[in-house]
């Protein structure tokens, strides 16, 4: 195919913009590609990552409540606390004569 076909029609033309990490991020592409480790790693984490992201949002915790970062930072913080907590809780945690125990659900 010749190139003029692949060219704009645009009267303006076109303009392509080159970042600064642009060299960085085409070996990173490259290495997600082909690399069998990092293709290993992506699979093993990508799925709890996820389900970490989801457990954020839910239940319209996707919007910011504060303005500034220190306050959405502090809100960001105490909500991943109580994920913890709640999943701690749901995995057996408990209180036994004054020290917390995580004990298997069912025994």
């Amino acid at each position: 195919m010749p190139l003029r076909e692949r060219c704009t029609k645009a009267r303006a033309g076109r303009i392509l913009t080159i970042r600064p990490h642009h060299d960085l991020q085409t070996t990173a592409r490259h290495q997600a590609a082909t690399d069998p480790g990092w293709q290993a790693d992506y699979r093993r984490w990508r799925p709890p990552v996820e389900r970490a992201v989801a457990w954020l949002v839910h239940h319209g915790n996707r919007r910011l409540r504060y303005r500034g970062t220190l306050k959405n930072d502090a809100w960001l913080h105490t909500r991943a606390a109580a994920l913890n907590l709640r999943r701690l809780i749901n995995l057996g945690l408990t209180r036994v004569d004054g020290a917390w125990h995580l004990t298997p659900t069912g025994t």
